[in-house]
């Protein structure tokens, strides 16, 4: 079936990036706190820019004028972009997903020009892909629900990728509609859609972890792993089983750094994807603390997306601790200043992603009354607001713990460079529960997770007590 008419794709991408730039605009409104409602992609609740540079509110009376403002407008702007570089740019790293691992060639099949059978649009959800429902046409979503569209095609596949649709993923496509190359964005690991069309396709939700994503298997569907297995210097089946054992919602940022694939209980050394939205105000970013939120968006895009641009970290140059990075030189990428595509947007970057909130629970997923109790543990008796410290709820500073102070095992604490683990953020722990908690998802929930630390600080909690203080953090 034909998805669209001729000319209809570009005519489309022109229409959704206007509608985009327009959201985006809006969404910077409310980070500079002009709006009481965040990150929303609705234009009916929120503001607009008007003539003179007038921010005035939305539906809901809610809004403040700044015309001649700069510091609010340049906010407002900064924000527009970086969430166009959070959900749409590649960094030029499709050079490396496509040019080197060839993956394009495992999406498109040989039945399109490409390698084996193949991902058709029911494979790519079940490996936690996800759709842009507001990227579909209305006839494309019609042909989805009445099943004319072939979901079990992946020329479907291909569809969606002209369209922009694929959460994280862009194609690039030759002159005559062949995919030639793909490329990855930030989106990929740290979004997710409300599934309000279908499980998989929805509204994006920028932030949230992508707890389905099993980015293992899709790496491992690649024709070509040698640059995995030249700069670790194993096997090609070595990668595959490192990969393999990542499982849906884990990645591990550090087996390019140190190659330890896996734990010395056997299990793997990935951790689960952490949230990107609830960072304002946290001084260090990743479970180990790494570094700021924008030092690991330079790291991430430089070192893990493989994107073409600088970065410098000489804690890296160390052949003990992280021998793979200081092999391959990931201590110090250089780049002409020509040839950098990653440095000049970390700004915009950093400014959006500080300016994702974290998402309220749903109405009636907690009991309140339980929950104010459970407040009242949590600044008291539990004493848990002296690392979680509202609003935040990390530390303001330096939130950094030793393995010790926590009681656990320091095995992803020591390939850090502080050999630490950072007081992680509270806000929106509903996002996070697919997976378990902590960095490893070793407490299965919060109830766990609260007799962890009944258990090590010895607190004395009564079992209706726990209970309470599971509430108040459902609540967060």
């Amino acid at each position: 079936m034909r998805l669209w008419k001729e000319g209809e794709v570009e005519q489309r991408k022109k229409w959704t990036s206007l509608g985009w730039e327009r959201s985006l605009l809006l969404v910077g409104a409310l980070a500079v706190g002009v709006f009481m409602a965040a990150n929303s992609c609705d234009s009916t609740k929120t503001g607009a820019i008007g003539p003179g540079g007038t921010i005035t509110g939305g539906a809901g009376g809610v809004g403040t004028a700044f015309a001649g403002d700069d510091a609010v407008l340049s906010g407002a702007q900064s924000i527009a972009n970086g969430r166009k570089v959070f959900r749409f740019d590649t960094f030029g790293d499709e050079a490396f997903w496509g040019g080197k691992l060839r993956l394009h060639e495992a999406i498109a099949g040989s039945a399109n020009g490409g390698v084996g059978p193949g991902v058709s649009p029911k494979t790519a959800l079940a490996v936690g892909l996800k759709v842009d429902a507001e990227a579909v046409p209305a006839d494309v979503a019609a042909g989805i629900k009445n099943g004319t569209v072939n979901l079990d095609d992946p020329a479907t596949t291909l569809a969606l990728l002209k369209l922009n649709a694929v959460v994280g993923v862009t194609g690039f496509f030759s002159s005559t509609g062949g995919l030639q190359s793909m490329g990855i964005q930030c989106a990929l690991c740290h979004s997710t859609v409300d599934n309000s069309f279908a499980p998989g396709i929805g509204k994006r939700l920028d932030g949230w972890p992508n707890r389905d994503l099993n980015v293992g298997a899709i790496i491992s569907l690649a024709p070509d792993l040698s640059p995995f297995t030249t700069a670790l210097q194993v096997d090609d089946a070595t990668v595959r089983k490192v990969l393999g054992a990542w499982g849906p919602g884990r990645f591990d940022a550090e087996l390019m750094m140190d190659g330890q694939g896996f734990r010395p209980d056997g299990k793997t050394a990935a951790t689960l994807l952490p949230a990107a939205f609830g960072l304002a105000g946290v001084g260090l970013h990743t479970y180990t603390g790494w570094g700021s939120v924008t030092h690991w968006n330079a790291f991430v895009a430089n070192l893990e997306m493989m994107g073409i641009g600088r970065f410098f970290d000489p804690r890296l140059n160390n052949p003990t601790k992280f021998p793979v990075a200081t092999r391959n030189k990931f201590f110090n990428v250089e780049r002409e200043v020509a040839d950098d595509r990653i440095t000049g947007k970390l700004g915009d970057l950093h400014i959006y992603q500080l300016a994702l909130k974290a998402p309220a629970p749903l109405a009636g997923s907690f009991d309140a009354a339980a929950a104010a109790r459970g407040k009242a543990l949590f600044n008291e008796k539990a004493e848990c607001y002296s690392c979680h410290t509202p609003p935040t709820f990390s530390e303001p500073g330096w939130p950094m713990h030793t393995a010790a102070e926590i009681g656990i095992d320091d095995f992803q604490a020591k390939r850090s460079p502080d050999e630490r683990y950072r007081t992680t953020p509270l806000g929106g722990l509903h996002t996070r529960a697919q997976g378990g908690f902590y960095h490893d998802g070793r407490f299965a929930d919060l109830a766990a997770v609260v007799e962890h630390y009944d258990s090590f600080f010895k607190l004395g909690l009564s079992g209706a007590e726990k209970a309470d203080l599971v509430e108040y953090l459902k609540s967060l």
